[in-house]
């Protein structure tokens, strides 16, 4: 099973397979996310194109209804009640006056007559109740299922008067979308009598009534009502809904963007592979070629300013004199588990250039850093053993600073470095308030030390709310019976403020920036050499 997961891991880790991958990937999140994105377009073209054919209906709507109440205010306005030629002719004038009049009617109850005398409408049988009553006009509606346009498809009434519009007018007036249904919902919203088109399943299975002008989503169709003023009736525009094809034809256009997309993300995601291996390469090289460097960053007792230590910091100078940035190739080379290789690469190269002047100094020490893969395999207390033997220098002259960041498995960690404090070295933890340590937390740690970041350093003196972490911390230590490192000094207002709260070691520019060997053996030697020069001391 370890050989499988090493081999996939291997695998992965190959430029071209993170590249296919992360296409593959991005194709499929690309496509899963386009679906919705085509159907939601594809109902928002629906919606708007519902909303133009609605507007455009009502408007043509409102026309028909106006000549047809006016032809009715007409007839009932002039006096003759008795059917005769001058009634006849008036119900013919009443028709070619509005073309939307396709018969006028007069009946009372006993007589009948129309503009027509063939009466070729299909008109209600005399005494059948109208579809909608209002306080003003009566209205009928006739099935839409008829296949002669000149048969009635509407007819109001006004007292002993009645007009009808042809299905033929009604269609070329209304303009109804192919497979579209005009509804008449009666009775409360309780019934829909088509008007052209086919009839439809009501009420809808939800969502009804909406309010005017907005549209209604079922399965298969979309319904609109039309805004109307009339409390009797309501007027429906219901379309199908876009076939599967629209969502595809929608897909269509969206594949190509999204292959694109993909694409480009493995493109990307090759690039940065190629160089995140070619710079893995490169720390190779570097350490090959000696382009890394260690600088000591003094800690100093802020009451007497004095050197009491320092912090081994590995630098990376290429050959043409550029500098990589530690944040950058650090996680690098932990990603890649070069990190073991240049924490031992410090350990050497402290001792090879520090080694001296520790032994001719047992109170003075060198912390160096240790990454998570430090702290949780047992190599590193193998490897400092062998040195400190090999160059005569006591355990306690070597402390290990570790990050809260950097312990992934806080029991092994504490199993780790309880054996390293148990061989005589000092145990710090760095950037302290960084990460998620706690009171309780480090009571479990064999810890020697607190660092505290610089971030909160920098607040000190100032109004802010970080202000007060490093009292507390500081506190905390002492509660703890911790030593406290302050990190980053660069004011003495900052060193007062410490040495107030019972801080007694720093580090920062205020005092020194990182040393070399050489400048380092100086400033505590005050100038005697007690070894021979080393050609990269001063480098």
């Amino acid at each position: 099973m370890r050989t499988f997961t090493k081999s996939l891991r291997n695998a992965l880790y190959r430029p071209w397979s993170l590249a296919i991958l992360a296409t593959l990937l991005s194709a499929s999140l690309l496509l899963a996310l386009s679906v919705p994105i085509a159907m939601h377009q594809v109902q928002m073209r629906e919606r708007e194109q519902m909303s133009v054919h609605g507007e455009r209906l009502l408007e043509r709507l409102e026309q028909l209804f106006n000549q047809l109440r006016k032809g009715l205010d007409d007839l009932n306005n002039q006096p003759l009640r008795d059917c005769g030629p001058l009634m006849i002719d008036q119900l013919q004038q009443v028709s070619f006056q509005y073309r939307f009049i396709y018969e006028a009617i007069f009946y009372d109850g006993s007589q009948i007559c129309s503009n027509w005398p063939a009466r070729l409408s299909l008109t209600p049988s005399p005494g059948r109740e109208p579809d909608i009553k209002g306080p003003v006009y009566r209205y009928w509606l006739t099935s839409p299922n008829e296949p002669d346009d000149n048969l009635a498809g509407l007819m109001l009434g006004r007292g002993d008067f009645e007009v009808t519009t042809s299905r033929g007018h009604l269609s070329d007036a209304v303009d109804l979308p192919p497979d579209g249904s005009l509804l008449v919902v009666v009775d409360e919203g309780k019934r829909a009598l088509p008007v052209l088109g086919q009839a439809q399943d009501w009420p809808p299975s939800a969502g009804w009534p909406p309010d005017d002008g907005e549209v209604v989503v079922t399965d298969y169709r979309m319904l609109y009502r039309l805004p109307t003023d009339s409390s009797d009736y309501q007027l429906v525009l219901s379309l199908p809904r876009a076939e599967a094809k629209a969502y595809l034809a929608e897909l269509w256009w969206m594949l190509p963007g999204s292959l694109l997309i993909a694409l480009c993300m493995g493109a990307l995601v090759l690039h940065l592979a190629r160089q995140r291996q070619s710079l893995g390469g490169e720390l190779q090289g570097a350490l090959r070629r000696g382009e890394f460097k260690v600088r000591y960053q003094p800690i100093v007792d802020l009451n007497t300013r004095q050197f009491v230590g320092a912090e081994a910091l590995i630098r990376w100078r290429h050959a043409d004199g550029t500098m990589t940035s530690p944040e950058l190739f650090i996680p690098l080379a932990e990603s890649t588990g070069q990190i073991c290789q240049l924490t031992d690469f410090v350990l050497v190269r402290t001792l090879e250039q520090l080694g001296p002047v520790l032994r001719a100094n047992p109170q003075l020490y060198v912390s160096i850093n240790l990454s998570a893969c430090d702290v949780m395999e047992p190599r590193i207390g193998k490897v400092v053993a062998r040195l400190l033997a090999i160059h005569e220098v006591a355990a306690s002259q070597i402390a290990f600073e570790v990050t809260e960041r950097g312990m992934i498995d806080v029991e092994v960690a504490r199993l780790k470095l309880q054996a390293l404090r148990d061989k005589g070295h000092s145990i710090l933890i760095d950037d302290f308030g960084t990460g998620y340590s706690s009171l309780a937390y480090l009571q479990t740690l064999p810890v020697d030390c607190l660092k505290i970041d610089k971030a909160f350093i920098d607040a000190l003196g100032y109004d802010a709310a970080s202000s007060g972490v490093a009292p507390h911390i500081i506190r905390m230590a002492h509660a703890l019976n911790l030593k406290v490192i302050a990190e980053g000094i660069e004011h003495d207002y900052q060193v007062e403020l410490l040495r107030s709260e019972g801080v007694v070691y720093g580090q920062g520019w205020l005092f020194e920036k990182p040393l070399n060997a050489h400048q380092f053996r100086e400033r505590i030697t005050g100038g005697r050499r007690l070894g021979p020069r080393r050609a990269d001391d001063d480098v």
